[in-house]
């Protein structure tokens, strides 16, 4: 049987420009086409970086635009640290650690309203270390 999807905002209740202006105002960039550029380049690290359901449910979370951005990338074996991803993504942007880690805060906290608690658990529990901060969580570590 055929199944439709959903519309963006019947999906996530939030269509891609709705997004990127939460973005946009969170992470108080001057204009939503930086939010957009942003957005997208935060999104293609994680996607790099899981697999599996937690890819495929983070991905069905989205609006369409986000999502393409998600699964752009093919999974890399080896997952980088959140510091790591941060690095990687000043590397690739142009910009500061700093800058990215800023850019990546906005997204990914935006990304995990969307991917909700339970689901958010999970995709943290596949990444190493140092992503719960990005997505705006502490980062409990239990005493050895």
């Amino acid at each position: 049987m055929l199944q439709l999807r959903q519309p963006d905002s019947a999906r996530t209740g939030m269509t891609f420009h709705q997004m990127l202006e939460r973005v946009r105002y969170d992470g108080a960039y001057p204009t939503r086409e930086r939010a957009e550029v942003i957005t997208r380049a935060v999104l293609e690290a994680p996607g790099r970086h899981l697999a599996g359901d937690e890819r495929a449910g983070l991905a069905a979370c989205l609006p369409d635009e986000a999502a393409t951005a998600l699964t752009s990338q093919m999974p890399e074996s080896q997952p980088l640290t959140g510091w790591g991803f941060v690095k990687d993504l000043a590397s690739r942007t142009g910009v500061t650690p700093a800058v990215a880690r800023w850019d990546a805060g906005a997204v990914l906290a935006v990304i995990g309203h969307f991917a909700g608690p339970g689901l958010l658990d999970r995709i943290l529990l596949r990444l190493p270390s140092g992503y719960a901060l990005l997505f705006g969580r502490a980062e409990l570590v239990q005493a050895a």
